[in-house]
């Protein structure tokens, strides 16, 4: 499907990080701001060095609160067991009813190393390689029941086909699965995998394991020429590049209402800030903005982040959004219900059910 413009349909994704949450009243309530905006999906942030509840059980509160959005919580790859991790987002995508994502990060420093006492600090180029084996186990994992698996036989007393379930029998650099899981195959098969693609070792995992790259740059130009770089990587790695999808990060002020963007905001672009690149303005010069970059293909879509979460989401949605529906380039319902199908994104096929069931 495309737009009118003759890109590919625009995607739009907001951050609902809020500082000092504890509880599930205010993410509940952006992420159905968000889901009124029809917009792809939420993420919320987590580190192992923030304080309050983590993220997937935050979302895991989110999901019966929602029917559409999709959600997509920051998990960590490092100090954490890679098979609780991956049953943790399958769960998720239960509880959604195939709703889940998984923006994968990875955590960089001593005093959070300190945390768990098991090892120090390691190089990025070592845990963004530690990542990437963790989403290649996490999708074998997810295979590792077939999609009619469960049979729930009460006449013979059998829940499970044991020929349909199968090791992975994974051994990276500095862990081993042996499988299967302990949850049944997701709803999406493999719940969709976020990770941002600033930066070059994080860039190298995304094009190979990303289903959603995100990508901060502060022109157009910059963002296509990111963009290329990813699904020319993507194909050199065996994949389809269509089957990834690139979202440039913005940080957006719309605290100035209607005005125009400042001078070096809207029209050329953002100004590069600390947080990332910054837009601030009005609702209107945002969504000219985000139709030009996406006419001009230097993205599928946009991961936005509102300096103050509740003022900026209900701008965007009631403004920005708005206009983009209004010139037929962003959709004004969800026709799927999963957040691969508002991505455009197939559900993937089980690797041990065509490769004839070898366990």
């Amino acid at each position: 499907m495309t737009a009118p413009n003759g890109r590919g349909l625009l995607h739009l994704a907001a951050a609902i990080d809020q500082e000092a949450a504890y509880d599930a009243g205010p993410p509940v309530e952006l992420a159905r701001l968000a889901e009124r905006g029809a917009l792809d999906f939420v993420t919320l942030g987590d580190t192992f060095a923030r304080p309050g509840p983590d993220a997937l059980s935050v979302l895991s509160r989110v999901a019966p609160a929602t029917t559409r959005i999709g959600l997509v919580p920051t998990v960590t790859t490092t100090h954490t067991e890679p098979f609780h991790v991956q049953a943790a987002v399958a769960t998720l995508d239960w509880v959604s009813r195939g709703r889940a994502g998984w923006r994968i990060d990875v955590s960089t420093t001593e005093g959070e190393a300190r945390l768990f006492g098991r090892r120090h600090a390691a190089p990025a180029e070592a845990l963004w390689q530690e990542a990437a084996e963790v989403a290649d186990v996490a999708a074998r994992l997810w295979d590792s029941w077939e999609d009619d698996a469960e049979i729930r036989d009460e006449a013979t007393g059998r829940f499970i086909d044991r020929d349909k379930l199968h090791y992975v029998d994974f051994r990276g650099t500095s862990f081993s699965v042996k499988g299967p899981s302990i949850v049944p195959r997701p709803p999406q098969g493999h719940p969709v995998r976020v990770i941002d693609a600033t930066e070059g070792h994080a860039r190298r995992v995304a094009a190979r394991h990303a289903d959603v790259a995100l990508v901060r740059a502060v022109d157009a130009a910059q963002a296509r020429a990111v963009r290329a770089e990813l699904r020319d990587a993507a194909a050199r790695s065996g994949r389809d590049p269509d089957t990834l999808r690139v979202l440039a990060g913005l940080v957006v002020d719309l605290g100035d209402g209607e005005h125009a963007a400042d001078r070096g905001h809207g029209g050329g672009g953002p100004r590069p800030s600390a947080q990332g690149p910054l837009y601030r303005g009005g609702p209107v010069d945002l969504a000219e903005l985000i139709a030009d970059w996406h006419g001009a293909g230097a993205a599928d879509g946009f991961h936005l982040t509102p300096v103050e979460p509740r003022r900026d989401l209900e701008r965007l949605v009631n403004g920005t959004v708005a206009l983009l529906q209004h010139r037929g380039l962003f959709r004004t319902f969800y026709p799927g219900s999963t957040l691969r199908e508002h991505l455009g994104l197939a559900r993937p096929a089980n690797q041990y059910a065509v490769a004839g069931g070898a366990s």
